[in-house]
């Protein structure tokens, strides 16, 4: 421990004893409709010292009313303020990537961390009440993972995000061929066994989320959306412009990872089609084009590319 961490005697624990006091409970019973159940709570953290105190007091008045077994286990990322520092005085379980690596990275390191079966992982930045984890946690039970649907609280969102949310949610629906209300929540309650098989595939930054909730509706996973309030961040938004690329990049990836069939077929009957109109027209005027030929291959070559995608597919998401 360095000196830096070191206070009065009452304050400096061993990582043992940090654990064991983040998974101390009331002396009070378990209420009802929570036995047998126990909680981690991820908070994955970025320059947030104006909102990580309140969140962990927060998470910690609403687990405590449960009677539950819980932990809260903070991952700094790389933060330039006094985050880290705040977080280790809370006496909850605290680690650190060093340096800024990514919201995803920070859910990874957390979910590792987790000793419990059911985890649950809420922004820092007071965005999401933490009176929703304990309903959360009940509902997860018969599930496999439970989802905050902000909905209509998502009104506080820049305009200029709106339109590639919007194309990011409709495409993610289409391919899980399912409704998906909410698909980068920051609130969500899930099992640690269905989840750890997909770390691998989980990325490092802000698409953690969206790949998470693909990963779980792609492969019959039990996923139910609740609704939530989401409120307004505390500092600032850590979305920047050089994100718009890594949205087409998500794009990508989520068509070749999940579902390939559901764009490469389709595209390829629409280069068949075009071919067979092309190939009338040249048969009314008694010459077979290059144009023809070229849109009859390309639908070939298309679905070719989407069976060996679909492939990769399964052999990357099988249990």
């Amino acid at each position: 421990m360095s000196p830096d961490d070191q206070g009065p005697k009452t304050r400096t624990r061993s990582p043992a004893k940090a654990r064991a006091t983040a998974d101390a409970v009331p002396a009070t019973r378990v209420a009802d409709g929570f036995e047998g159940l126990s909680l981690s709570v991820v908070v994955p953290a970025f320059n947030e010292e104006g909102a990580i105190l309140h969140t962990i007091e927060d998470i910690r008045r609403e687990m405590d009313a449960t009677g539950v077994p819980y932990e809260i286990i903070v991952i700094d990322d790389g933060s330039e303020d006094r985050t880290l520092e705040i977080a280790r005085q809370t006496g909850v379980v605290v680690d650190t990537n060093q340096v800024n690596t990514g919201y995803g990275a920070s859910l990874k390191r957390g979910i590792r961390h987790a000793q419990h079966e059911y985890v649950a992982i809420i922004d820092a930045d007071g965005t999401y009440p933490a009176r929703y984890l304990p309903a959360m946690l009940k509902m997860c039970r018969a599930q496999d993972m439970v989802v905050g649907d902000r909905g209509a609280a998502m009104k506080n969102v820049p305009w200029i995000r709106k339109p590639a949310k919007w194309v990011l949610n409709t495409f993610a629906s289409f391919l899980a061929e399912r409704r998906l209300n909410d698909l980068n929540s920051g609130l969500r309650v899930f099992r640690k066994s269905e989840l750890v098989p997909f770390i691998p595939l989980l990325p490092q930054k802000f698409s953690f989320t969206t790949t998470i909730t693909l990963c779980m509706s792609c492969n019959g996973k039990r996923m139910i959306y609740t609704p939530i309030e989401y409120g307004k961040r505390v500092g600032k938004s850590k979305i920047r412009p050089v994100d718009f690329l890594n949205f087409i990049i998500l794009v990508l990836r989520m068509t070749v990872l999940f579902n390939p069939l559901r764009v490469f077929i389709p595209l390829g009957l629409g280069l068949m089609a075009l071919g067979g109109l092309k190939l009338v027209y040249d048969i009314w005027m008694d010459n077979l084009s290059e144009t023809t030929v070229f849109a009859f291959l390309s639908a070939l070559i298309i679905w070719s590319l989407g069976l060996i995608a679909d492939m990769i597919s399964r052999l990357h998401l099988r249990p």
